[in-house]
């Protein structure tokens, strides 16, 4: 057995490391190499190449796939790019725009792990002979007393189990993360000490198909015509003022609204896309405690109990857990009850949860509502779905 929990020799154990150009999959390559692992390097084309040069901040950029390919002509390891642009395009990005459609808050990330590279990429390193496919994500695979487990990085600054929640079993079992128990200063270190070129190259910030942030112009781009104007109107009926597209709000904005005249903030409580209406209010409207999931992936080998589960539960990447419990709905569905509401929970988002440093799994919000007793001016604009 070696050190990747795998029955085979470490020279007889090919492994697919997905490069996408950054120090944190160069890293991997690059220990994996010098373990004797048989390293395959694999970049992925997920976008127009040629609009993709000159964007920086961003993974999977012309600029990153060259340098890929040099830290891998550096490490000595075969090297391969795989136009994946139809694919990323038809799952990840149309997917994006028609969220922002229904008024919802995605996350292609997310979808991207969960279509494109866990999935076909994944496909694509067996067809390689591969017997595991590493990135360098910062999250932590472990071996519990059901099998395989997921659970947060040593690195809490840098974790990313949020954005893989949708990982199934199946795939941890072929997936190694050779990174979840360092530390991001560690990590620039190997890379100095291994001679990569890439050590002092900045992270990705941005979603690499969005330039300087613009989700409203992407969308507007794959779908014409979505920036349809509208009313923006309070909970309490009265209309505060136009808008140029629901594209453009998301769920608790603050900022942007270009309304006055108010005591207290106004902030979005709630998108309506088949009326073209933006409803605002104050925050205390914003409170949900009662979220609904969709397509529900659940990593223990147990089902979630009827009874109910307590669970910490994150809403938001940056947010912290807070405690909850989960109930199974049918149709692979579920429902999260929080001890105390949160504010500015928005469909399209992801709500995971974790028992302690254990990721348990996670779905897609659906509807979010509040069980507490809600004035009847609210209840009566922006209540339950």
């Amino acid at each position: 057995m070696n050190s990747m929990g795998i029955d085979k020799a470490v020279g007889a154990t090919r492994v697919v490391v997905a490069m996408s150009g950054g120090v944190d999959s160069s890293v991997t390559a690059a220990l994996l190499h010098a373990e004797g692992y048989d390293v395959v390097g694999i970049t992925l084309q997920l976008y127009d190449h040629g609009a993709a040069v000159a964007k920086k901040g961003a993974c999977c950029a012309g600029q990153d796939i060259y340098d890929a390919r040099r830290v891998a002509e550096n490490l000595g390891i075969p090297h391969y790019v795989l136009d994946y642009e139809s694919r990323f395009r038809d799952s990840v990005m149309e997917d994006f725009a028609d969220s922002y459609l229904r008024g919802e808050t995605p996350i292609p990330c997310v979808n991207c792990n969960q279509t494109v590279k866990f999935r076909d990429l994944l496909a694509t390193a067996r067809d390689l002979g591969a017997d595991a496919l590493a990135t360098g994500h910062y999250v932590q695979r472990k071996m519990g007393p059901e099998g395989v487990e997921l659970h947060r990085a040593v690195d809490r600054r840098r974790d990313q189990s949020y954005f893989l929640f949708a990982t199934t079993r199946e795939q941890l079992a072929f997936l190694r993360f050779p990174l979840g128990g360092l530390e991001k200063d560690q990590v620039r270190v190997e890379a100095e000490r291994h001679g990569l070129a890439v050590a002092d190259k900045p992270d990705s910030q941005d979603i690499c198909f969005v330039p300087q942030g613009s989700y409203a112009a992407v969308v507007q781009k794959l779908r014409p015509g979505a920036a349809d104007p509208g009313e923006i109107v309070h909970v309490d009926g009265r209309v505060m003022g136009r808008h140029e597209g629901i594209i453009h709000y998301t769920i608790g904005q603050r900022r942007g609204l270009g309304l006055g005249g108010e005591s207290a903030p106004l902030f979005v409580i709630k998108l309506e896309p088949e009326a073209r209406r933006v409803i605002v209010g104050p925050r205390a409207a914003l409170a949900r405690d009662s979220i609904i999931l969709r397509s529900l992936n659940w990593l223990p080998g147990t089902p979630v109990p009827a009874a109910g589960r307590a669970v910490q539960v994150k809403l938001r990447s940056v947010s912290e857990p807070a405690p909850a419990t989960i109930y199974p709905r049918p149709g692979g569905g579920a429902e999260v009850v929080l001890d105390a509401p949160e504010f500015g929970v928005a469909a399209g988002q992801a709500a995971v949860c974790y028992d302690g440093d254990r990721v348990l799994g996670g779905g897609w919000i659906a509807t979010a509502e509040s069980r507490l007793a809600a004035e009847p001016s609210v209840a009566a604009v922006v209540g339950a779905e």
